[in-house]
């Protein structure tokens, strides 16, 4: 154990535990239930949200380079599924990678492991691929589950976490009969900010993002 804990805050390896030690930190939270599961996600995972499908209906151009971004962060599953449980495969994978390659390259080098970082988070990025796909599966399953089919479709919601038609944010909904539902929102106008606890109305769901349009609407 000793050994371990002297190679996990070696220099080579001191990067990857860092970033597991704040995985395993965020979890802890998770279970006392300071931090939302969804917290970490929606604050970090909305640069990859910049471009919309509507951005085409409402004609305006892409940016560049974030198409790129978007179709990239896609491909790792993130969207469709939280971003720390992506982030926690990454991090053990990144991790136990790193402890094995510089034990048995019987390095101490700070430098060569800086070397051995990148190629090792790449593998680590494709392992959190294929680790999340059945993740996707389920979350997909539970999102189906939990609004019955029914998307809420010209509902009145509130604004939970803030949103613009560039920054992914969350919203709830008050059905008739259960508990609310918690929707990933960003609105529909490229102008439009909404903040927390604003009244909004949800006007359409973007099927290649999942999540739901929504513009300002006052209650009267």
């Amino acid at each position: 154990m000793t050994e371990l804990l002297h190679a996990a805050v070696s220099p080579p390896n001191l990067a990857p535990t860092a970033l597991l030690v704040f995985v395993l930190l965020y979890w802890l939270t998770v279970i006392v239930g300071v931090l939302d599961l969804k917290s970490v996600d929606l604050d970090v995972d909305t640069h990859h949200d910049a471009h919309l499908g509507h951005h085409a209906a409402v004609g305006h151009a892409e940016a560049p380079g974030i198409g790129w971004l978007n179709h990239a962060l896609t491909f790792f599953n993130l969207g469709r599924v939280p971003l720390m449980v992506f982030l926690s495969f990454v991090a053990l994978t990144w991790w136990v990678g790193s402890l094995l390659i510089n034990y048995y390259l019987h390095n101490e080098s700070g430098l060569l492991g800086l070397l051995l970082l990148l190629p090792l988070l790449v593998v680590s990025l494709l392992v959190a691929k294929l680790l999340t796909l059945p993740f996707v599966r389920l979350y997909a399953a539970m999102e189906k589950s939990h609004d019955g089919g029914e998307r809420p479709l010209g509902k009145v919601c509130t604004v939970l976490l803030p949103t613009t038609a560039y920054r992914l944010g969350q919203a709830s909904v008050q059905p008739l009969s259960g508990s609310p539902l918690m929707l990933n929102v960003l609105a529909a106008s490229p102008t439009a900010e909404l903040r927390k606890g604003d009244t909004a109305l949800v006007i359409d769901f973007d099927e290649q993002r999942r999540c739901y349009l929504i513009e300002p609407y006052e209650l009267h």
